[in-house]
């Protein structure tokens, strides 16, 4: 179970990153891109931070953690991967 866990995790932190990589490519402005990728960063940490308490021992914590920052990205990347496969431009 924990391997799937670790998987998971893997995974959302891929779509963290592609989050992060793809901001500013649909994004008006650097200053908008920042905001954007700084209040992802922050909800995630804080989710990520929530997410350990229901752990019980510190591996499974780190695991938790990586799946909360993960999981507030998610939405994002998939939003994001949409509009690239459609060419939208900045918004």
């Amino acid at each position: 179970m924990f391997a799937l866990q670790g998987i998971l995790a893997l995974l959302l932190l891929a779509a963290a990153g592609y989050a992060q990589y793809r901001v500013p490519f649909h994004t008006v402005s650097a200053a908008r891109a920042n905001l954007v990728r700084a209040v992802l960063t922050l909800v995630g940490l804080a989710l990520g931070y929530v997410a350990t308490f229901y752990a019980s021992d510190t591996p499974g914590a780190i695991v938790a953690f990586l799946t909360g920052f993960g999981i507030v990205h998610l939405p994002a990347a998939v939003i994001l991967f949409v509009k690239h496969g459609r060419g939208s431009g900045k918004s």
